[in-house]
């Protein structure tokens, strides 16, 4: 019986690193890769037990040596929507393909899932662009999912519907939508 956690080779890139799935061994990396982005502000930080919470929702890529150069998370907002979570690649991995390699696993992961939008929170909007994502400006969801979404007490969810409680954290961000 094949190893559930081993991947397709076809997740191996022409650059030699692959992305799979996040084990409770990536966690201390995911955190130390995106420390500098949290540093930054450019993402918001989480403590490592709401990573273990997480790990589900992660793909990592690792270079040939196994070391992690890329982390990205896929959660769940509603039936037919998703968000990309915590996407980051180490600096010396940048524009070597990571980041895109990362997203599609996410979105293809989505489509598995039967989603058919994702949103992001991000200033990586030249990026996130070229992957087909588009500014949603004031657009939230129809009145009566609002309702249900605005019980959650999930901060993304919060991002997405563009409460005023998340507003310090997220000023300068650009909410992105993609339809799968």
């Amino acid at each position: 019986m094949a190893d559930l956690l081993t991947e397709p080779i076809s997740t191996i890139s022409s650059q030699g690193f692959r992305v799979r799935r996040a084990r409770t061994g990536d966690v201390p990396g995911i955190q130390q890769l995106v420390q500098p982005l949290v540093e930054s502000r450019i993402l918001l930080g989480k403590e490592r037990v709401a990573l273990y919470e997480a790990l589900q929702e992660f793909r990592v890529a690792v270079d040939p040596d196994g070391n992690l150069i890329g982390c990205g998370a896929l959660h769940v907002l509603w039936e037919d929507l998703g968000e990309v979570r915590t996407l980051a690649v180490a600096d010396d991995w940048r524009s070597r393909g990571v980041g895109h390699a990362m997203l599609e696993r996410l979105e293809h992961d989505a489509a598995g899932l039967g989603l058919s939008r994702l949103f992001c929170l991000t200033f990586e909007v030249r990026f996130f662009s070229q992957h087909g994502f588009v500014d949603m400006g004031d657009a939230t969801v129809d009145p009566d999912v609002y309702n249900e979404l605005v019980r959650s007490k999930d901060e993304g969810v919060a991002e997405f519907l563009d409460l005023a409680r998340v507003k310090p954290n997220t000023l300068g961000n650009t909410r992105m939508i993609k339809l799968l």
